[in-house]
């Protein structure tokens, strides 16, 4: 990383000389414009519309719009009699808890390198920062404007969170705001379930930008002089349901499903419902039904009961001559 800013951190009567350098970059893919047949690329000139002629750099003032085609033009004497503060100082003005400060505010984070002998009083107010769990409010002059900024420690190092002034944060005005819309406290317990469905612990490099992955891909593709393969088309989002409580609950099931709560749920209720059909089934049978399968068993003994005696009856009725040719013989 090449320090783009080298000053002071201002803390009491202690200084602390730093660097600072961008703690973040911007990954978007950039393009130039070019002329579409031969690919050249398309340059700009600086021109005067009044006379229509090239202006140099040397040549370029500011001038603030006045409207109505009137101009004030600013030089560099204008700006150097500014009481713009020194810029190389980071004045710290107070601390503060952190959860006092809107994140709406912040707009760039910078990381801070002590320079030299500074490392002792750099950790001395980084382990105090952490410690008090307390943010330092400072003042910085970057890029010739003074900002608004605070301290804190990210990583065990110090990193400057530029800020936007109050008046330039803007004013919500919609017109639902004046409007009385309840919410129902069903509605509101189904919001919450469906919050709780999908709760988790913030890890960021588990989130990726997919069309610039996507982008980059069709540009190799250009390169290596292969096939472009077109992805595939992202499914089309539901339409908007009529009703609340409707959509709450389908999205709390999709939520249990991508969690994997889903098929277990319903093998649970599908059990549930079988033995309770069953249950339901047995105890409408007809009484005819029973009484015969009572009646079938006693009919069952009751025929073997009289074969036997069928038997001995048969046998005391034959003639006495057969016994006695049996006999005989």
């Amino acid at each position: 990383m090449r320090a783009i800013w080298k000053g002071a951190v201002s803390f009491g009567l202690v200084s602390i000389a730093v660097k600072l350098f961008s703690a973040t970059e911007e990954k978007d893919i950039r393009f130039h414009q070019v002329h579409r047949s031969d690919g050249g690329r398309i340059k700009y000139k600086r021109t005067c519309s009044i006379d229509g002629e090239e202006v140099t750099y040397d040549d370029i003032a500011k001038g603030y719009d006045l409207g109505g085609g009137e101009m004030v033009i600013l030089t560099d004497e204008d700006f150097a009699e500014l009481p713009l503060t020194t810029s190389r100082a980071i004045d710290v003005l107070q601390f503060v808890p952190a959860e006092q400060i809107d994140p709406l505010l912040f707009a760039k984070a910078y990381y801070l390198e002590p320079e030299g002998p500074a490392a002792k009083p750099y950790v001395l107010l980084r382990d105090a920062l952490a410690e008090s769990d307390r943010v330092a409010i400072v003042k910085v002059a970057l890029r010739q404007r003074e900002q608004l900024a605070t301290l804190r420690v990210h990583d065990d190092v110090l990193v400057l969170n530029t800020m936007l002034w109050p008046d330039e944060v803007r004013t919500p005005d919609f017109g639902f705001l004046d409007e009385d819309i309840e919410t129902r406290p069903a509605e509101l317990a189904m919001a919450s379930s469906l919050i709780d469905s999908m709760a988790g612990s913030f890890k960021a490099d588990e989130f990726t930008d997919n069309y610039r992955a996507a982008l980059q891909e069709v540009i190799d593709a250009k390169v290596e002089g292969r096939e472009i393969v077109a992805p595939e088309e992202a499914e089309e989002a539901p339409a908007a349901a009529v009703d609340l409580m409707a959509a709450l609950k389908a999205s709390v099931e999709r939520a249990k499903k991508a969690r994997g709560e889903g098929p277990e749920e319903r093998a649970k209720a599908v059990e549930a419902t079988a033995i309770t059909t069953a249950k339901s089934t047995s105890s409408r049978a007809p009484a005819k039904a029973t009484a015969a399968r009572k009646a079938t068993p006693a009919k069952k003994t009751a025929a073997k009961k009289a074969a036997p005696a069928k038997a001995v009856k048969a046998a005391a009725e034959k003639p006495p001559a057969k016994r006695a040719a049996r006999k005989s013989a």
